[in-house]
């Protein structure tokens, strides 16, 4: 049984401790859906003031539901389409303060307000991204974007 209490005073020690944690529950394994199941669940549990943390995979060139936690979601998403379809297409971080400015927003959750999408690239190729929602408008900054691309990293090499 795993029983992380990830808890810090700064988001640097946080977001440290979190890839710590991480590296623990992937390594060894191999089944990618697995690893995003568990990495999901730990972001959910760590990451103070989100509603919504999961993946969407490269799946043919369309951005395909993973493993999350939170309420639904939308199911397939275009490249290019969303703030997940624009870092999927661009394949650079979006960080966005108000997703409602947002042009194209995918509405999947009418309370989620701010975003982080990560893309997760292994040799070149799109695996998917990193998604993390949340109520609180401006909720991620450039520590947040900072810690959330080790973790992608982290699981560029586990799925």
């Amino acid at each position: 049984m795993y029983d992380f209490k990830i808890e810090a005073a700064d988001k640097a020690t946080l977001y440290a401790d979190l890839a710590l944690a991480l590296e623990g529950l992937v390594a060894g394994e191999s089944d990618g859906i697995a690893n995003m199941a568990n990495a999901a669940a730990l972001i959910w549990e760590a990451l103070p003031d989100i509603n919504w943390a999961g993946f969407y995979r490269n799946v043919g060139g369309e951005l395909v539901l993973g493993p999350f936690q939170g309420r639904p979601a939308c199911i397939r998403i275009p490249f290019g389409t969303g703030v997940c379809g624009a870092a999927a297409a661009t394949r650079q971080v979006q960080l966005v303060e108000d997703v409602h400015a947002f042009p194209g927003h995918i509405a999947c959750d009418s309370a989620s307000n701010s975003e982080i999408v990560v893309p997760i690239i292994r040799d070149g190729e799109l695996l998917g991204v990193l998604d993390i929602d949340s109520p609180k408008h401006a909720r991620f900054d450039a520590e947040d974007e900072a810690g959330c691309v080790r973790l992608a990293d982290i699981l560029s090499q586990a799925i």
